[in-house]
């Protein structure tokens, strides 16, 4: 697998301060952000490559294993016990053969463990590649179909209703080619919910402000209420006060991978006080306000 340069991808040096690469990492993805690049492959291409880059660089320690072991950074534990073992076996058997009376420790290694024994080589699973999808609230209410360009290669992703604001989504084997033969690593799906409604969504529930007249709060009434789903016309008790809250049960946002059920809606209600009055309504106000 080439080589894929973090540093250059970044626009950075390798001597690079943690400060320098969030700097430069924000800077690209302001630029390079599939929402303001649609069409554009190429640079949705190299949005997926900058989230890589900063995932591995902003990590120290994930740092350091690049540094040293580049490509292969997520295998360094495997690869430095995979050395550690090499190291002390040769060690061990260093002396036990070394007075052998042909002297040749290879040839008795071949004949004990095949000719290819000691160059095997361990597999590893490959890298796994990152990439980031966002949605407005409305469409993370229904079932999502979409088409990922992943090495030019096209994969169509299917994204259940419910999904939540930071969940992630693991395709497995859509990473990069395994090391050796090892298996290929997966595509690891981040999901941004926008919140462009007038909802909170905490959960599976739904949060809104409702407004009334001060008439309807006093007497009771009937108010249009907008749900996600469309409107519902509902009862208002006499008597309502400023925050009073009320509950929609299944009018709120799908749960995740349960088909038919919802969160509820909770609305809070607002009460808006008459302006602009007319004498005759001061009046009546000033009589009311003297009643016992």
């Amino acid at each position: 697998m080439p080589f894929i340069d973090y540093y250059k991808i970044l626009q950075i040096d390798k001597l690079a301060t943690q400060e320098t690469i969030k700097k430069a990492y924000r800077t690209l993805a302001r630029k390079l952000h599939p929402d303001l690049n649609p069409n554009d492959k190429e640079a949705h291409k190299k949005f997926q490559e900058i989230n890589e880059a900063h995932e591995v660089l902003s990590n120290v320690e994930k740092r350091e294993k690049y540094d040293k072991y580049g490509n292969d950074w997520q295998h360094a534990e495997e690869i430095e016990k995979n050395k550690q073992q090499q190291q002390q076996y040769a060690a061990q058997n260093e002396s036990a053969f070394s007075n052998d009376t042909n002297g040749d420790f290879s040839s008795f290694f071949e004949s004990m463990f095949g000719s290819n024994a000691h160059t095997t080589q361990p597999k590893y699973k490959g890298q796994d590649y990152h990439t980031e999808i966002t949605l407005t609230l409305l469409e993370a209410m229904e079932t999502q179909a979409k088409i990922l360009n992943v090495n030019n290669k096209k994969i169509r992703v299917t994204i259940p209703a419910g999904i939540a604001n930071g969940q992630i989504i693991s395709i497995s084997g859509h990473g990069a080619a395994g090391i050796n033969g090892g298996p290929n690593g997966d595509l690891l799906i981040t999901f941004a919910i926008l919140p462009n409604t007038q909802f909170k969504r905490l959960g599976n529930d739904l949060y809104t402000t409702v407004t009334i007249d001060l008439y309807t709060a006093i007497l009771g009434g009937e108010t249009v209420v907008t749900t996600i789903s469309g409107d519902v016309k509902l009862k208002v008790k006499p008597e309502t006060i400023y925050g009073t809250k009320v509950r929609l049960k299944g009018k709120g946002f799908p749960v995740y991978k349960n088909e038919g059920k919802f969160g509820d809606l909770y609305i809070t209600y607002n009460i808006e006080l008459p302006i602009n009055l007319t004498d005759k309504q001061k009046e009546l106000f000033t009589q009311l306000s003297t009643l016992k």
